[in-house]
């Protein structure tokens, strides 16, 4: 049921892009021609900005783990960024491959299980009310209405997260008591389980995210998405077109992204790039130097990015297959 679904929603998507071909072919063209030349200068800043955007996501991850007592380099950390980046992005089901990779390699890296589990989720939470702070000042700088309860209840549900943990560590018994309810209802002993729970909650005690390693995680996955929006705006130039406005960018890049997580289409192709391209039109720009710095944004976002993560996925996997042979010297 599942494929079928797939298989439809990839046909859906492929329908829309070529209707969209058709009927935008003149812009399309335009668009190319503006691609051909794309100025080195503005391109390379454009580059920089995406880079950054990323360096930012692995610092936030590293800064969970650190709070944990993880200690492992900034290096270790970004190429796992971008190796799951990859796999979320390319895959179908991509964040689930991307979920059981980063688990296994925070593991490999000096994680306890709840350690692990607990800063994939912290980190998931954060990065989303990163988004929803950004969508919620674009829409007021704009001057339209916003509904902030939903950020507001992302927030609570990043506070719960963190309290909740500290809390259950330090009584299990919160755990416990339904624990033996439930084993009752199985007819199986009261304390079955409830050492790999105790095992589990002693793990989490580790897991003490002070207000500076915390603020530091939240800023590192706000400019995530502020440089991310950056190297957008930056396309505008590197295409030779006059850049559009700032609100505008954000708005249109916060609404593509909020699509693209609904997607089953890996990497949100087709539907990405549409609306990123209709919230630019919709906005004042005009439909060639949207297509046009949308197209060369995606090159670098989706292809150059992708390209580094899947080199950094085998570094991981296949280290020593990567590594350099040593050399004979003949005599």
């Amino acid at each position: 049921m599942r494929g079928k679904l797939r298989a439809v929603g990839i046909g859906a998507v492929l329908t829309l892009l070529a209707v969209e071909l058709v009927l935008g072919w003149s812009s399309l063209a335009d668009a190319l021609r503006q691609l051909r030349t794309p100025h080195p200068g503005w391109l390379l800043l454009a580059t920089l900005a995406e880079l950054a955007a990323m360096n930012a996501y692995g610092r936030m991850q590293r800064h969970l783990m650190r709070s944990a007592g993880v200690r492992a380099s900034i290096v270790q950390h970004l190429r796992l960024a971008y190796a799951a980046h990859s796999l979320s992005a390319t895959l179908p089901g991509g964040p689930a491959f991307s979920t059981r990779f980063n688990y296994q390699q925070m593991r490999r890296l000096g994680a306890s299980p709840a350690i692990a589990s607990w800063s994939i989720a912290l980190s998931g939470i954060m990065s989303a009310c990163a988004l929803g702070a950004l969508t919620l000042a674009s829409a007021l700088a704009a001057g339209g209405t916003t509904h902030w309860q939903h950020l507001a209840w992302l927030l609570l549900l990043a506070i719960a997260l963190v309290f909740g943990v500290r809390h259950a560590a330090r009584n299990p018994e919160v755990f416990l008591h339904p624990l033996a309810a439930f084993n009752r209802l199985r007819r199986r002993p009261a304390d079955a389980g409830q050492e790999r729970i105790r095992a589990f909650l002693v793990q989490l005690r580790a897991a003490r995210l002070s207000p500076g390693r915390g603020v530091a995680a939240a800023l590192c996955a706000l400019l995530n998405w502020l440089l991310d929006a950056l190297c957008l705006w930056l396309c505008f130039r590197a295409v030779g077109q006059p850049p559009a406005g700032l609100t505008v960018v954000l708005l249109a890049f916060c609404a593509a992204m909020a699509a693209g997580t609904l997607t089953i289409v890996p990497g949100g192709l087709g539907i990405i790039d549409s609306a990123l391209i209709l919230g630019l039109i919709a906005g004042g720009v005009a439909t060639p130097a949207a297509v046009a710095a949308v197209v060369l944004y995606r090159v670098l976002s989706f292809g150059f990015i992708v390209a580094i993560g899947w080199i950094s996925w085998l570094g991981i996997r296949y280290p020593r297959r990567l590594e350099p042979r040593p050399t004979v010297a003949l005599g």
